[in-house]
Parts: structure tokens; sequence; C-alpha cells
């Protein structure tokens, strides 16, 4: 299948490790071009370093925090400079703290709020001209499979996560005349080290080893084990691809079928 993806330029945040990593990566070797971020100065320099040895694609990284509304503005409009264009935009930003509902006073939640869901407003809000005057583009935030089915313990990602993909619709009818077609993905249990983080927690809390939390886990999922980062980035190349030109407006699970249709 020919994707259409050589000569892009695709921005992605939150790509110095995990799943923003992996699709870099990905699109990388398909020969798109990279603007990718991090609050992490020393990670995402390595990230792009990585990226140009393995695949010879132009990669430019900036220090940015998605929560900072100038750091969002300036990323985008230094990347502009630097490639004239956008085509692709992937936002994605660490998940919030784990815990329940009475754990959390105002100001966490105001952070998740500024990280989760703010961060993509702003990104999308800066790009969208971009893409206009290029004659379209592709947009996809990575958010979670807690946007079908919430998941214990996480009540600050469910509730921003809900909020994104309500978000997302929006934008798919808004932008669609623009021909910017608009998407979620929402990972299951991806094997990053966020997922070893909740699964330790979860250990943690259950008084149990952290080997009997996944396994008890990978029993809830149909094909019986975690999914890779690089599974979960293929999907996402292909909706950022010329090869997707009639999905908008969706939530893709990427879950191995561990959430049942609703």
């Amino acid at each position: 299948m020919e994707l259409g993806l050589k000569g892009k330029v695709a921005f992605i945040t939150a790509a110095s490790k995990g799943l923003g990593k992996a699709v870099a990566l990905e699109l990388a070797r398909e020969g798109v071009q990279l603007a990718i971020s991090s609050r992490n100065k020393e990670q995402i320099e390595e990230t792009a370093e990585l990226i140009r040895k393995e695949t010879g694609t132009r990669v430019e990284a900036f220090v940015a925090d998605v929560s900072n509304p100038n750091d969002v503005k300036q990323f985008v409009e230094t990347m502009i400079q630097k490639f004239g264009k956008v085509d692709i935009l992937l936002v994605n930003a660490g998940g919030p703290p784990s815990g329940e509902f009475m754990q959390f006073d105002d100001e966490t939640w105001e952070r998740a709020f500024q990280t989760n869901l703010m961060s993509i407003v702003r990104m999308v809000r800066e790009v969208v001209p971009h893409m206009r005057k290029n004659g379209g583009g592709k947009i996809l935030t990575i958010a979670s499979s807690s946007v079908k089915v919430p998941i214990p313990g996480l009540v600050l990602s469910n509730t921003f996560r809900a909020g994104v993909a309500g978000l997302m619709k929006t934008l798919s009818m808004e932008l669609a005349k623009d021909q910017i077609l608009v998407n979620v993905v929402a990972p299951g249990r991806i094997a990053t080290d966020r997922l070893k983080e909740l699964d330790a927690a979860n250990a943690e809390k259950l008084g149990i080893p952290v080997e009997e939390v996944t396994k008890k886990m990978e029993q809830t999922i149909p094909l019986g084990r975690y999914g890779g980062p690089q599974e979960f980035a293929k999907a996402v190349v292909f909706l950022a691809s010329d090869a997707n030109s009639y999905i908008t407006g969706s939530t893709i699970m990427i879950d191995g079928g561990m959430v049942p249709s609703l």
C-alpha cells in the first residue's frame, strides 16, 4: 500500500519516549520530516539524534511544556519557520497521576486540565491556519481506552480523555470542509514505561507482586498479551497517511480487543 508520506512534515509533542517516540520513529521510516518536542531537553535531543541515525530523515527538536501556552506557540512558530508547513499533527502528553477522586485538590485537577485537554486546544488552534493554507492535513491525539470504559483509579485521566474525545469529534465536523481529518487513537495496555508505572502502583495498592498484576491484566485481553509500541505506531501512521482519505471523527481502539463494544 502506498502511504504517500514521503516529504510530509509532522509535528509531534511529548515525543522523547513512549508512544510519542514510537510514532515519530515509524513516521520517519516512511520518509516524514519531524518537528518533535518534550519538556526534557536531553531526552528530546537524544531521540532526535537516534531517529536521524536510524532513518536519515530531518528531525528538529524543541523543548516545550504543552501545558504552557507560550511554549506551544513558540514550538509551532519556530517549526513553521524551519519547515514552511505542517501536514500532520500528533498531540501527545504524559498522563496525569493515578488515584481516586477524594485524593486530588483543585491544583492537581487544574494541572491535568492544562496538560491533557488545553494542550490539544492550543496546539490545534496554532496549527489549523497553516493546514488550511496547505489544503488540508491530519490531526491526531493519543488518548486512552478509558474514553470508552473508565479505568478504576484513574479519575483524572478518565475525565479529561473523555473531554478530548468530545473535542476531537467536534473538530472533525468543523474542519472537514478544510480537508483536515481529525481522529483519536486510544491505546489499551501498550508496553511502555507509563504502563509499568501503573502496574507498579496497582501492585502496591493490592499488596501483590507486579508480575501478578501484569498476568491478571493480560488475561483480560483477548489477544492474551500487552501490545508493543510499534504495533500502536503502525496504526497511527496509517491514519496520518494519504491512504486514509475517509476516516475522520473516530476514536480508534488499539487494545487487542480488551474493551468491549458499547
